[in-house]
């Protein structure tokens, strides 16, 4: 996990060293960078995978193709296997995908499976760049003048560069000979490409044990390969569901090999979220750490959050505040965790989804969820883990865990009456949890750990009916309430003059 940039074309040393600069947080152990053929690689390093010898760039052996990467490669042990004859120079993930597209070409990423984006520039004159298929991994690029500059965040870029700066699309590689390439989709189109499962699927029916067996080995399989790496892995731990079955799958793996998995909690005092992690982290046996915050301690860290997940949709800061805070308490303990994001989008999490009328329609807005995420829920949990140096990794959006999912009837997924939603996913872990954990009612994160009540309110009150008739028409679609339009102000100080299809949130196009 790491932040990078880089320049197709020439750049110059002072703007290459502010861009690498302005990347530091995310990666506060290291830096590299290199020019190649009259291009540029710069490298900001979160050690995770071969902390002593993981530099980065990384160089094939004849030392003609270099690479800067961000994000884990889950499978880089099964892929170095079909490289036989290849001569590894370090034991990171990364390199692999260096000598993957050396080998076979670009179109080969789609055997990757992780959370990635990378840079590769060869002395050959070859030059590649690459986003995972969920988007997990952020990537942005901006193009002027035949030259193309491409970073993590959007705060890298010079105030002349930024109002050029876009998403670069999820599952697609460019190259100059190639353009734009789609390599792999995260949610499959083509319905033969799913697997078919038969049964009465109209909600609340019943569900066979095959099927249930089937997605809780799945999701086992699934946490149990991303705890990869050469430092402890902990878990953000709401007292939700999904945090809640991530931790405890996570704590067994643990268990078997004599130690304690290191979970943590954040919330008001008495909030639902912390009272029931600790209930959950007690029931598990972890090492459970909490950080309890205050309404003066939300204001205060409100403006850097708004600047850090570069958003200002009211619903994401509201969760971005506590995810910064809880982050913050975190990084201090461990640089690697585990959350429960993405299992409402896979297994129909939400409310509103009950109101889909036939399971055509119901699978359409999982999949438009899923494909969104990348520019709402995953930006917010990467912006504020990075932020302090800690890598966030999200199981549940493991791509065999996204195809599964969507695989399955959507009428399993919805409750019948008098059940609570994701039904499918808590009958498959019927005793790894108490029924009272196992059975909470979803609550969402800035709800649950007390951040909405103190926000909401100080923001409302910042801006005037006068001053919100006024500034909510700055932006098209035009800003929807005055606490958006108090976000609004902090996000337009740190950015400028930022088209609105260029940020993450309601507005991203990517």
């Amino acid at each position: 996990m790491c932040g990078i940039a880089g320049s197709y074309g020439e750049i110059e040393p002072d703007d290459a060293e502010r861009m690498l600069e302005r990347l530091t947080h995310r990666g506060p152990d290291g830096e590299g960078d290199i020019e190649v053929a009259g291009n540029w690689l710069g490298h900001r390093r979160l050690s995770i995978v071969d902390v002593e010898g993981g530099k980065q760039p990384l160089k094939t052996e004849s030392g003609v193709l270099f690479m800067v990467g961000n994000g884990e490669i889950y499978n880089h042990e099964e892929l170095r296997e079909t490289l036989p004859h290849v001569r590894f120079r370090t034991r990171s993930d990364n390199e692999v995908a260096l000598h993957l597209f050396n080998e076979k070409g670009a179109d080969a990423f789609s055997k990757l499976h992780g959370m990635y984006a990378f840079i590769i520039a060869g002395e050959d004159g070859r030059f590649v760049a690459a986003r995972d298929p969920v988007g997990i991994k952020p990537l942005y690029w901006a193009c002027r003048d035949g030259r193309i500059r491409f970073a993590s965040e959007l705060g890298a870029y010079d105030e002349d560069w930024l109002p050029l700066a876009e998403l670069f699309p999820p599952g697609h590689y460019w190259t100059p000979e190639s353009g734009l390439v789609r390599f792999l989709a995260a949610v499959p189109r083509d319905p033969e490409k799913l697997e078919k499962f038969d049964g009465p699927s109209e909600p609340g029916a019943e569900i066979p044990e095959k099927i249930l067996t089937r997605v809780r080995d799945q999701l086992i399989e699934t946490v149990e390969g991303q705890m990869m790496g050469d430092v402890p892995v902990g878990v953000f731990l709401s007292g939700g569901l999904d945090s809640s079955l991530i931790a405890a799958i996570a704590a067994r793996w643990y268990e078997k090999r004599g130690e304690k998995l290191k979970t943590f909690a954040v919330g008001l005092e008495d909030s639902p979220d912390l009272l029931a992690a600790r209930a959950v982290a007690e029931h598990l046996g972890t090492e459970h750490y909490e950080k309890i915050y205050t309404a003066e301690d939300a204001l205060e860290v409100l403006p850097e959050v708004v600047r850090v997940i570069e958003n200002f949709d009211p619903s994401l800061v509201r969760s971005a505040v506590p995810n910064y805070i809880l982050a913050e308490f975190a990084a201090r303990h461990v640089k690697v965790v585990l959350t429960g994001e993405g299992a409402d989008e896979i297994f129909a999490g939400y409310d509103y989804l009950e109101d889909f009328e036939t399971e055509e329609d119901l699978h359409e807005e999982l999949v438009r969820t899923i494909e969104g995420l990348h520019n709402l829920n995953l930006q917010r949990g990467d912006r504020v883990t990075m932020a302090h140096g800690l890598e966030a990794r999200v199981p549940f959006l493991e791509l065999d865990m996204i195809k599964l999912g969507l695989s399955l009837p959507a009428g399993w997924k919805l409750a019948g009456k008098g059940q609570p939603e994701k039904r499918l996913l808590r009958q498959a872990f019927d005793g790894w949890l108490p029924d009272d954990f196992l059975w909470r009612k979803k609550a969402q994160f800035g709800d649950g750990s007390g951040a909405v009540t103190v926000l909401k309110q100080k923001m409302e009150e910042s801006v005037t009916e006068e001053e919100f008739e006024s500034e909510s028409q700055e932006v098209e679609p035009p800003l929807r309430t005055r606490e958006e339009v108090a976000y609004y102000r902090i996000f337009a100080d740190y950015l400028g003059d930022v088209r609105p299809e260029q940020t993450v949130g309601r507005f991203a196009t990517a």
